[in-house]
């Protein structure tokens, strides 16, 4: 039987396509403000990654071009292997969650429940799949004992975790926010960070806030003058003193990112 097996071959798994691929992305505004030059960025499935970066960097410009609010002037965009055009747009859309930093932008139906339905009704679905998809999105988030309430009614802690469960309940591959921990208190900063350590879903967070970059992503880039200038693990940067100083970047008096943990 010696030589029985000569010529066979092992087939290895087939290596998933990242979640995120931004290649040579540039945007200029009507006004002809240039607010990307060339970004370059890749998000594996699984991972978190904070945007880090001072006002006027880019950063909003750069989270809207990831589901084509706006279209780059060069470079592109991928989600999942499927690159964003007019063809695709839709459907990237929908694997897509965007979560805007003023939860207001997205509630304005006149339930929790019906806010976090809006987009499956939408996609289609029948209502008891429509029904499934909410009760998971709003246990996802702790928020199922408050699904007949107003939004306004709530806090804003409240409503920034009802915001999440809206595009939870589309099932995206890349969940994208944008400063989630702006104007909370440290209870509903820590509620917040805790539903989204929980999630264990592929996220893009475009934030200043250092500390909680640091808690929630293992990985940073610094996006300055529309460039991405650094790429590495979250807390060796929050390290480089000259680094953040270079681009307006400052650590909270007190917090000390040599003391972190995994």
């Amino acid at each position: 039987m010696a030589g029985c097996c000569v010529g066979l071959s092992v087939t290895s798994p087939p290596v998933p396509a990242p979640a995120l691929v931004v290649s040579g992305l540039g945007y200029d505004y009507p006004d002809g403000t240039t607010a990307l030059r060339g970004v370059d960025l890749e998000v594996a499935v699984g991972e978190r990654v904070a945007v880090l970066g001072p006002n006027g960097a880019g950063k909003t410009t750069l989270m809207l071009q990831l589901n084509g609010l706006l279209r780059p002037t060069s470079g592109q965009v991928s989600i999942g292997g499927e690159v964003l055009t007019d063809d695709s747009v839709r459907q990237i859309r929908q694997q897509v969650g965007m979560v805007f930093q003023d939860p207001d932008d997205q509630l304005f139906m006149p339930t929790v429940f019906d806010d976090v339905a809006f987009g499956p009704r939408n996609a289609g679905l029948a209502d008891d799949q429509v029904n499934q998809r909410v009760a998971l999105a709003l246990e996802q988030v702790g928020m199922a004992a408050v699904a007949d309430r107003p939004p306004h009614h709530l806090s804003l802690g409240q409503r920034r975790r009802v915001a999440i469960a809206t595009v939870l309940s589309m099932d995206p591959q890349l969940l994208v926010l944008d400063e989630p921990s702006s104007n909370l208190d440290p209870s509903s900063r820590r509620e917040v960070a805790e539903v989204l350590l929980a999630l264990g879903r592929t996220t893009v967070m475009v934030t200043h806030d250092l500390p909680y970059a640091a808690l929630l992503c293992p990985r940073s880039v610094i996006l300055s003058q529309g460039r991405i200038v650094a790429d590495q693990d979250t807390t060796d940067l929050l390290q480089n003193a000259d680094l953040l100083a270079r681009h307006r970047l400052e650590l909270p008096f007190g917090f000390d990112p040599a003391t972190l943990t995994a």
